[in-house]
């Protein structure tokens, strides 16, 4: 640091109008030094490889169960109407007939028009969860961007 020190008994009083970027010099080194520090702490992730993107076909099994629900809110069982209060019943009756063993493998397909309200299709996975089923999948189709 550097300091300017004048006698009292001068006439000539000169002001220092140089600015001392010293301590600024020194606080932004320690700065650097410290993100330099923490930076490479704070990056690190987890090494994962996730996988491709692929269309893989659904296998239909005589097990499964496709419930659809149109824009209306319409339930159908594999393409048969039902009401949605009949829903979990017709689950239980289901996991029953299979029997403990393969209670397991049963999985429930829902198809959900894309403009049905996310309310009709939360029913039926709310039926699904109470009936106690394991697997519940929802049927997509890729990349449809199509406006009808």
């Amino acid at each position: 640091m550097s300091i300017s020190v004048q006698s009292a008994d001068s006439d000539e009083a000169e002001l220092n109008t140089t600015i001392n970027t010293t301590p600024l010099v020194d606080v932004m080194l320690v700065m650097l030094i410290i993100f330099l520090i923490t930076v490479p702490v704070i990056v690190k992730v987890v090494p994962v490889h996730l996988p491709n993107a692929r269309n893989i076909a659904t296998q239909t099994k005589p097990d499964n169960i496709v419930i659809a629900v149109d824009k209306d809110e319409n339930i159908y069982w594999n393409n048969a109407p039902i009401e949605a209060s009949q829903l979990k019943d017709r689950f239980v009756q289901e996991l029953r007939r299979l029997g403990p063993r393969d209670q397991a493998k049963l999985e429930v397909h829902i198809r959900g028009d894309k403009d049905a309200r996310f309310q009709a299709i939360g029913k039926v996975v709310l039926a699904c969860q109470e009936a106690g089923i394991l697997k519940v999948a929802f049927l997509l189709e890729p990349h449809n961007d199509s406006e009808e």
